[in-house]
């Protein structure tokens, strides 16, 4: 059993791999964050840009989001604080240079007919 990159202790197909498939929705602003961690992780730009807020998309392209995902070596995510719309975060990675990194951030998200989407965030 491969473990989730969001750092669950659940596995990847337990966790956030079905959010990432489309086989269900993320039920929190909380999951929707961790499954998009993972999915920077695993490189599914598709679902990131899926899940940005349509008034946001088009601050975020999808070949941004990609090259973003792919030249970080994503290693830990720790969940700070979780509200029913914001989530504070630390992202653990490697920048290209292979040097430790971290993303604190403080994101906005909103629910619109039963699914979640990323709107904001603010960097810490």
């Amino acid at each position: 059993m491969s473990l989730c990159y969001c750092n669950s202790q659940k596995s990847f197909k337990d966790c956030c791999e079905p959010y990432i498939k489309g086989l269900k929705n993320a039920p929190t602003a909380e999951a929707l964050m961790r499954s998009r961690y993972s999915a920077y992780a695993t490189h599914q730009a598709d679902y990131l840009v899926a899940t940005t807020h349509l008034s946001q998309r088009a601050l975020y392209p999808k070949e941004d989001i990609l090259l973003w995902a792919t030249s970080n070596q994503w290693q830990k995510l720790e969940v700070l604080k979780s509200t029913p719309t914001t989530v504070e975060f630390k992202a653990y990675y490697l920048d290209q240079n292979k040097i430790p990194q971290i993303h604190h951030e403080f994101s906005t998200f909103v629910q619109e007919e039963g699914i979640w989407y990323y709107v904001d965030g603010e960097y810490r």
